[in-house]
């Protein structure tokens, strides 16, 4: 396996999933798209699922940021500001390690993804350790959200 990159998840390997892609040579953000169609109820928060998951080194980290049209064009955020993929978040038991994009619907009007539509990006960074480092598991025993849990 390469050093970092991405891969369509079991649940969705018979479906046309894109592999994220930059669009020029010198864009940093890899582009991900909608897996499905969605629509997000005003003032609501969806999981936009990819149907990707990612690899990386271990000390290595996927940033996720919103697309910069998303909210002005429809008026959605990214619910936690930048999204953190750890290394360790690929093939975990409980989904794999699929990236779920995190939106929230700050309109009052009805907002649809299509399927195919690009959402947010992804920005892989190498990031340091503290000398005084005290982690506690040394094994990723969630999906989503699961870190600390």
């Amino acid at each position: 396996m390469s050093q970092r990159g991405f891969l369509v998840v079991k649940a969705f390997q018979n479906q046309t999933i894109n592999l994220p892609k930059r669009k020029t040579a010198k864009s940093a953000g890899y582009d991900f798209e909608a897996a499905a169609d969605m629509t997000i109820q005003p003032l609501s928060l969806a999981f936009v699922p990819t149907g990707l998951k990612a690899f990386m080194g271990n000390d290595e980290v996927l940033h996720i940021y919103a697309r910069s049209s998303l909210f002005q064009n429809k008026g959605l955020i990214l619910t936690n500001g930048v999204g953190v993929i750890d290394s360790d978040y690929f093939d975990n038991p409980t989904n794999e390690g699929h990236i779920l994009i995190s939106l929230y619907n700050l309109s009052n009007q009805v907002v649809s993804i299509q399927k195919g539509e690009r959402i947010a990006q992804g920005v892989f960074a190498k990031y340091l350790l503290s000398s005084t480092d005290g982690f506690t598991s040394t094994k990723r025993m969630g999906g989503f959200g699961s870190t600390g849990q």
